[in-house]
């Protein structure tokens, strides 16, 4: 039984992964762990969710080092091996918004001070308790889901990421290219949507028609599209979702732009955006919809209708000032 799996996605961050890899037999090393104290793996295209099983089976903590879809699918395969209870999950990130990383406190003392110091603290780093949500008993939920112009934008992201429209894999590349997806598709609406929403109680549910909304966003953390807040009381352990439904292209960019500063976001996020806490909800949604789930384009995956619900605890590894 290793102390620290480390699973490494080889391309997130402009291939950052591939340096990780190359140092951490060294920096471990120095904090005199053993060579059978730990161990480290690139992730695999084909066979992952085979190896996050057997990587989840074989350690104390697991540190995914990519971006927040790296994480996703370690936490997709954490819920169906029911190791919940007994391992603890890391991040190192190294992705486009890295938005749990954010919340986690791991972002910034990897972005100012380094990687050496970033797994230092980290293998010192206590856990703490973190919300799991299930997408239609299949895809888990860690950060947010979306249907609208945000989701728009992460489908034509990928398509040309894949397609190679985007010829560079950095990390300021990726986030210019997303500036440039939003112009063009910044006219984009919901065809057509019901929103059904579980709140305090099983006997207390709200209703919202969706039709010409810019888009609707579900939250599990305090961030939102590379650091933005548009959630008025995110609490990531507290069995309740933040969920937001936006009008217009107006509301979307003030949810961007003022979300975290004090006062005016507090107002705005109460009175205008109206975020509500909810325990479970049912989206009815038009045929070609698109969706997303913590950054990673799912549109066409999950069919017209999209349930939401709680699944588990897991223990996320923390840093704290």
């Amino acid at each position: 039984m290793y102390k620290f799996f480390f699973l490494i996605n080889p391309v997130s961050g402009g291939g950052q992964g591939k340096v990780i890899h190359k140092f951490l037999p060294e920096i471990m090393e120095s904090m005199n762990f053993k060579s059978d104290d730990w161990k480290s793996e690139f992730t695999r295209k084909e066979g992952l969710d085979e190896q996050v099983h057997e990587a989840i089976a074989s350690t104390e903590t697991l540190i995914a080092v990519g971006g927040d879809g790296t994480v996703s699918s370690v936490l997709s395969i954490m819920l169906e091996s029911q190791f919940a209870d007994r391992v603890q999950i890391g991040l190192i990130p190294l992705g486009t918004g890295n938005d749990l990383a954010r919340v986690l406190g791991l972002y910034k003392p990897f972005v100012d001070k380094g990687l050496l110091y970033l797994v230092r603290r980290l293998l010192m780093a206590k856990s703490k308790p973190f919300d799991i949500w299930t997408v239609n008993g299949k895809y888990a939920l860690a950060n947010y889901f979306s249907a609208g112009i945000d989701a728009r934008i992460a489908h034509d992201f990928n398509h040309d990421r894949v397609t190679g429209v985007i010829s560079s894999n950095s990390v300021i590349a990726n986030k210019l290219h997303y500036v440039k997806r939003f112009f063009a598709d910044r006219a984009y609406h919901l065809k057509s949507g019901w929103l059904s929403m579980v709140e305090n109680t099983p006997e207390l549910i709200e209703n919202i028609d969706l039709t010409g909304h810019t888009t609707v966003i579900v939250g599990n953390i305090p961030s939102f599209a590379s650091g933005a807040n548009p959630f008025f009381e995110s609490n990531m352990s507290d069995g309740y979702l933040e969920v937001v439904c936006v009008p217009n292209m107006l509301n979307f960019l003030l949810a961007i732009a003022v979300g975290n500063i004090p006062l005016v976001g507090y107002f705005l996020k109460k009175h205008l955006l109206k975020s509500r806490k909810v325990r479970s909800l049912t989206l009815d949604l038009a045929d070609n919809e698109y969706i997303q789930l913590d950054g990673e384009d799912l549109s066409g995956k999950l069919g017209k209708r999209i349930t939401i619900q709680f699944a588990c605890q897991v223990r996320m590894l923390v840093l704290e000032e």
